[in-house]
């Protein structure tokens, strides 16, 4: 059980926040999961999630892995940017409604300038995913943000 309500570790709001828990959570990795539930942003008509769904529940578990580093060093939690992946395999095309799904992110690489790739695997009854993430944070995200003044 996670340390944080999920809430507390994402900067993300509302129906945008997709998972429900972090299970575990160490110096290089994290666990968390979810119930898919019908009704959400991206659900199908028959309340099941697309499979292409399962990157942004492997973004929001690195989010969430940041969000734990953040309150472990009393830091606020700050945003961060998903750069793409190179390969995203599943054996599935949709998360049927009902079924929980653990996400598993490990860190293989993070540079001073913020950026990081995680190794991730998507897990659920007769379900696996994988890709390997490329993620962002800038070191001062609020300048990063800026607009340029104008002339």
């Amino acid at each position: 059980m996670s340390l944080w309500p999920i809430v507390e570790l994402l900067p993300h709001a509302g129906d945008m926040i997709l998972l429900d828990e972090v299970l575990s959570f160490a110096a290089e990795e994290v666990t968390t999961r979810l119930r898919v539930r019908p009704g959400g942003l991206f659900n199908r008509a028959d309340g099941s999630l697309p499979a292409w769904v399962g990157i942004e529940l492997m973004a929001q578990s690195i989010a969430a892995y940041a969000g734990c580093q953040a309150r472990q060093a009393g830091a606020p939690v700050e945003l961060g940017f998903l750069l793409g992946t190179r390969s995203f395999q599943c054996n599935v095309e949709a998360f049927p409604a009902g079924v929980e799904l653990q996400i598993h992110a490990s860190r293989s690489l993070q540079d001073d300038n913020g950026m990081g790739v995680f190794e991730c695997q998507l897990s659920g009854p007769g379900i696996h995913a994988e890709a390997r993430l490329n993620v962002f944070r800038p070191p001062h995200v609020a300048s990063y943000l800026e607009e340029p003044a104008h002339d």
